[in-house]
């Protein structure tokens, strides 16, 4: 078995026990920022698969989102069913939410792919790789020269998580 088999493994055996160490990570990035960048992934055998590799103008961001419904501020306009809906529930997946999040925050980078991470009771975490799209190593490597040059992927549904958004 490869490195990776053995990697992807211990990550779920973590995930399905709650592992303390796993408690502590999650209790660590619950306390920080929405969007972090990283310095390396918390799953490495997942990044791999989605394209990452260490390399000049790859980053890595983790993303946090609420979960639950989308909650109204307000009913307004008078007592009618049609206005009544204090919760909507939302049109888009968390992960499809955390890329564009990620997206926006990191604005000279382009989104190639995430991958879920881990939940606690309020929020859910994705790891999201970008590719820069100045970098001169990113450019000399067709597959990433083709990715950093599409602007806006993670906004027009054009990453795997996007494309379950697009009902394709």
């Amino acid at each position: 078995m490869g490195a990776n088999k053995y990697i992807r493994e211990t990550l779920i055996k973590e995930y399905k026990e709650r592992s303390p160490e796993y408690k502590n990570k999650l209790a660590e990035w619950t306390k920080q920022d929405n969007i972090v960048k990283i310095e390396r992934p918390s799953n490495l055998a997942r990044a791999r698969a989605l394209g990452y590799k260490a390399k000049e103008g790859i980053i890595i961001a983790r993303a946090s989102v609420r979960k639950g419904n989308r909650k109204r501020p307000a009913v307004g306009g008078g007592r009618k069913p049609s206005k009544s809906a204090r919760f909507i529930s939302r049109h888009k997946s968390m992960q499809v939410i955390a890329e564009e999040r990620v997206s926006k925050r990191f604005s000279n980078y382009e989104v190639l792919n995430s991958y879920f991470v881990g939940e606690t009771g309020t929020d859910r975490f994705y790891e999201v790789i970008l590719v820069s799209k100045q970098d001169k190593s990113v450019a000399k490597d067709r597959v990433y020269a083709s990715i950093a040059n599409q602007n806006g992927r993670a906004h027009r549904s054009l990453t795997s998580a996007g494309k379950k958004a697009r009902g394709l």
